[in-house]
């Protein structure tokens, strides 16, 4: 019954942005986050948000990401500026109920090419 809806991955050049949303439905979330994950490499934690909006990062992408939530719409983003080629992954949106039980989406793609 909880599921995670992911869109807004796509081509995009160096130093372009992304805009990437998460639907959640089902039930109502604590902490939120994306996670990537390039061929090859584990998956990684990216942005966690709380549900009073308070947000932290992976060093390489401060600054240049911002993770946000519109906790009437179960609606994750997270808003990609200034992307490098090394961003390129599957990105997934993850969410935890207040029960400790843990959602994943489905993943997008996001590819940062010239």
């Amino acid at each position: 019954q909880v599921q995670l809806v992911e869109s807004g991955g796509g081509l995009v050049q160096p130093g372009g942005s992304l805009r990437l949303s998460c639907t959640a439905s089902g039930s109502i979330f604590n902490a939120m986050g994306w996670f990537r994950q390039a061929p090859g490499k584990q998956r990684e934690l990216v942005a966690t948000i709380t549900r009073s909006g308070s947000a932290n990062y992976v060093d390489s992408v401060k600054g240049r990401f911002t993770i946000s939530r519109d906790n009437a719409k179960n609606t994750l983003y997270l808003q990609m500026n200034s992307l490098k080629p090394e961003d390129t992954a599957v990105y997934y949106c993850n969410a935890v109920t207040p029960w400790l039980h843990e959602y994943w989406g489905q993943g997008t793609q996001v590819t940062v090419s010239s």
